[in-house]
């Protein structure tokens, strides 16, 4: 069998990603905070995001099923809720 050069290649480069060398770096109280703020702003609006997708559809499906059907008053759709 013979070995391709891209094959050495790749070889390298899983080789060189595998091995950990030591950083030699500090974050500080002030940048660690910002990110941990930071990564918590992120997951919040995506979790919002998640929500704005589920809800709006469902807040539309019952103001149109409330509409279709005038005999569905307020206190009978916050009743099946």
């Amino acid at each position: 069998m013979r070995i391709r050069k891209p094959e050495i290649g790749l070889a390298i480069v899983f080789a060189a990603l595998l091995t950990a060398f030591p950083a030699q770096a500090y974050i500080g109280p002030g940048a660690g905070l910002s990110a941990i703020g930071t990564a918590v702003a992120v997951i919040g609006a995506f979790l919002l995001l998640i929500v704005g997708f589920v809800w709006y559809p469902v807040k539309r499906f019952l103001k149109n099923r409330k509409a279709a059907d005038p005999s569905i008053d307020d206190k009978q759709l916050d009743q099946q809720s």
